[in-house]
């Protein structure tokens, strides 16, 4: 029979191995479950996987899902190696949303287009201010972060629905629960005529980057993981485990209030009740498929996008649910999971 060894030592191969195994494994079990809707599958994937860049546009598309996921995967890389569990990255997209549209509909048509700034800082401080309350009630109260965090989620998404409907709301805007259009002046610049693909692809080349340089190339971003690998080994070498706890946060919840600000200030030019678009969770999936490695989550950031594109694509071509989306996120993440037991284990006949 087919049994589980386990490894000496993890195995380097199936570290890089087995984000591809549960891709492929995530595409047959998507041909599966297309037969049993009784699509054709050959013509079902080509949706997922090629329409999203088979044209200029598309990839253009292809990029704007992809900025905010990988800016927000990247605050989350941090946390997650130094052991601090963020789940509620969504709440600090929200909040930087919240902030930076808050700047925006200040703007007129002789305001400057330097206001660009003070919107995107705006997002970055009211991300980082929604993740400060879990890093507080954490290290007070000893609250445990996956709960507060998550919890201040739904929070976000109240505050944000109050606002829209009550106080920010258009007074032109035949009663939709929703502000007006932000004003040109404040939209975040774009790269291409007739393309979407905005400035903020730049910040998120920067936070690669940075992240990169930051966690295996300073003696912070080095503090930062043995806290998470080992606590016990941090306290002995003087590494402090608040500054670990704020520093994680901090950067999480910065991270993912710029990329709500590059949204509503983008492409979306207005604060909706629609802002929260699940990329705070999805952004969990993309970071861990891209093995918590800056360059690991370009392309896994790319890969979720297309799941996004291609679920919208579904919907209006194939007549399915946009549901699917979260559907192959979800196969996505479980095929990992399974995959990743080779990382410690190998398969081995015996009695």
């Amino acid at each position: 029979m087919l049994k589980l060894e386990a490894r000496l030592q993890a195995s380097a191969v199936w570290g890089y191995a087995s984000p591809l195994l549960a891709l492929a494994v995530t595409v047959v079990l998507g041909s599966l479950l297309f037969s049993a809707l009784g699509k054709d599958p050959v013509s079902s994937l080509r949706v997922f996987f090629w329409e999203p860049i088979r044209s200029p546009y598309a990839l253009g598309e292809l990029t704007v899902k992809a900025t905010p996921l990988l800016l927000i995967a990247l605050g989350l890389a941090v946390c997650f190696r130094s052991n601090i569990w963020n789940i509620g990255a969504e709440g600090q997209y929200v909040l930087g949303a919240i902030a930076g549209g808050g700047i925006a509909l200040l703007a007129d048509r002789t305001t400057s287009t330097l206001i660009v700034i003070p919107i995107i800082g705006a997002g970055i401080l009211g991300g980082m201010f929604w993740a400060a309350i879990t890093a507080w009630l954490r290290e007070r109260f000893h609250a445990n972060e996956i709960l507060v965090s998550l919890m201040l989620v739904y929070v976000a998404v109240q505050v944000l629905g109050y606002l829209v409907a009550g106080p920010w709301k258009d007074p032109q805007g035949y009663n939709f629960p929703q502000t007006r259009t932000f004003e040109l002046v404040t939209r975040i610049p774009r790269l291409v005529q007739g393309s979407r693909i905005s400035i903020g692809v730049f910040f998120a080349i920067a936070a690669v980057i940075g992240t990169w340089l930051f966690l295996f190339r300073t003696r912070a971003g080095f503090a930062q993981q043995v806290g998470g690998l080992a606590p016990a080994a941090a306290r002995y070498a003087g590494f402090s485990s608040r500054r670990t706890l704020w520093v994680a946060l901090m950067v999480s919840g910065g991270l993912a209030g710029l990329a709500g600000a590059l949204e509503v200030a983008g492409p979306i030019g207005q604060l909706t009740p629609y802002v929260p678009a699940g990329y705070g969770f999805a952004a969990i999936i993309v970071a861990f498929v891209g093995r918590l490695h800056p360059a690991g989550m370009v392309f896994s950031s790319v890969l979720m996008s297309m799941f996004y594109i291609g679920g919208e694509l579904a919907q209006s071509r194939l007549g399915l649910p946009k549901s699917l989306t979260g559907v192959f996120q979800g196969l996505l993440l479980f095929s990992l999971l399974a995959c990743d037991t080779l990382v410690n284990y190998r398969l081995k006949w015996g009695k």
